[in-house]
């Protein structure tokens, strides 16, 4: 899936992939897409939950060994 950003949040403990996914996504134009990188197993419910409450698009959740991705459009 093609992105327009990519955020690399590996290694970061909740709730730092969500503060730094809301920091990138105000950057952002409305419609494009963000890809988070995080090992963070957390995440998979954080994200959910923030990018439907934040008005945002989860599109896509994939997990390659440790590491889940994300690609969230902006709402």
């Amino acid at each position: 899936m093609n992105a327009d950003k990519v955020l690399d949040a590996k290694g970061l403990a909740c709730p730092m992939p969500i503060v730094k996914t809301r920091k990138e996504m105000k950057d952002m134009e409305s419609g494009q897409v963000l890809e988070i990188l995080a090992t963070d197993k957390g995440a998979r419910a954080d994200l959910t939950a923030w990018a439907k409450s934040g008005g945002h698009e989860l599109l896509e959740i994939q997990e390659e060994g440790n590491v889940l991705k994300f690609w969230i459009k902006k709402g």
